[in-house]
């Protein structure tokens, strides 16, 4: 399966992912989604926001236990952030069957839409629309950087658009949902262990600064007469770095965009987007309020006006302590794969489905903690301690 996938949406220039929401990549991706469901002889389907699902047993009979993840990636991001929990999903249950495994709930295997939300800007679309954490009037604004809508998107995908929106009655079937992913951090390279638990996932958002000045010739403006909204920009960078640093929470500028764009122009507009995590709401509010206030004072002392906008926010999540504890209980403390609990900066569809479902995740060895890029890995035979959890996991979750 691994080696099936593999090359789909790589760029050969980077060696990264480039799988897109409702792209070429992307469909290429639910194409192999869907032939491995039918190869199992699994009951397949698409809900109304573009999740695929996959089948044992009949989920109208409810209390499902459902794994999986997610296909689609970051800009030139790694092989394995998503699709290893589709691919473990798929491999626990031939695991099971061959085993002899009797299923007492009914089984399923996901793969949401858009979790990384490289094209339009939003992370989870798929899981936040089925769980009504985003509104249909909020989906049909996004677009993405040819100005292009989800629901555009979507149509020339051959999706219905108009079929957005909250699935209550899919999540009240679900009784547990378990997502694998690789750890994107070393805690688990550090400790010696290869799988990990999930207790929590860390408050985060994505915010974006407009810093808007004055366009300008560049060899003919002196620097005293500038309204560079760059300069304001570059130092706000700085100092998110410091607020972050101070906090023991973590701040980062990843994306930005200019206008003129020019060489020889001075910038018009500088758009940045901030994304920041930290271990609680307060450290967060910190981080945020201070970057923001430095930003301010930057663009004041440089005749820069500033607008900041909030885009996204997923405050703390708690994994389902009963949920968590049996996951603990199945795995067992003093096996030979080891299963501490840890918490991580990074989000995820089970943390957007926590609000409806008891959902829990378990994490692979990571063994340089690279995530978000082509030097993402994951050694084989922690991938195959990873399956064989899963699959003790599902099995002492629907097989009993």
């Amino acid at each position: 399966m691994w080696a099936e996938l593999l090359p789909v949406g790589r760029s050969s220039a980077s060696g990264g992912y480039r799988r897109y929401a409702w792209t070429g990549a992307d469909a290429d991706c639910r194409t192999w989604f869907r032939e491995q469901a039918e190869a199992r002889g699994l009951g397949y389907e698409t809900d109304r926001n573009g999740n695929q699902w996959a089948w044992l047993g009949d989920p109208a009979a409810g209390n499902a236990v459902v794994t999986g993840s997610h296909l689609d990636s970051v800009p030139d991001g790694g092989a394995f952030d998503g699709p290893l929990g589709v691919v473990s999903a798929l491999a626990a249950l031939d695991e099971l069957r061959h085993r002899g495994a009797r299923f007492t709930r009914p089984l399923g295997i996901v793969n949401f839409g858009d979790e990384e939300g490289a094209r339009f800007g939003l992370a989870c679309v798929g899981s936040r629309l089925t769980a009504g954490a985003l509104t249909v009037e909020q989906a049909h604004r996004l677009t993405d950087g040819d100005g292009i809508t989800l629901p555009q998107a979507m149509e020339t995908a051959g999706y219905d658009p108009g079929a957005l929106g909250p699935d209550p009655e899919r999540l009240a079937r679900i009784g547990a949902f378990v997502e694998l992913h690789v750890e994107q951090g070393r805690a688990l390279d550090l400790s010696g262990d290869r799988i990990g638990i999930a207790s929590a996932i860390w408050p985060h958002g994505r915010w974006r600064f407009d810093f808007r000045g004055e366009a300008n010739h560049a060899g003919t403006t002196r620097l005293a007469d500038r309204h560079d909204p760059m300069l304001s920009y570059a130092e706000t960078v700085l100092a998110a770095r410091r607020e972050a640093e101070l906090a023991g929470a973590v701040a980062t500028f990843g994306k930005i965009g200019v206008e003129p764009n020019g060489v020889n122009a001075i910038p018009s507009l500088v758009r940045g987007w901030l994304d920041s995590r930290a271990a609680d709401q307060a450290s967060l509010d910190t981080v945020v309020t201070g970057i923001e206030k430095a930003a301010r004072e930057y663009a004041a002392a440089h005749g820069v006006d500033l607008d900041v906008v909030r885009e996204s926010f997923t405050p703390v999540v708690e994994f389902d302590h009963a949920l968590r504890d049996e996951l603990a209980r199945i795995l067992g403390t003093g096996t030979d794969l080891g299963v501490p609990v840890l918490g991580t900066g990074a989000g995820h569809d089970a943390g957007i489905l926590s609000d409806r479902i008891p959902t829990a995740m378990l994490f692979v060895r990571n063994p340089t903690g690279v995530s978000h890029s082509p030097a993402e890995y994951a050694a084989e035979d922690d991938c195959v301690a990873g399956v064989t959890a899963l699959a003790d996991v599902l099995e002492g979750l629907a097989c009993t």
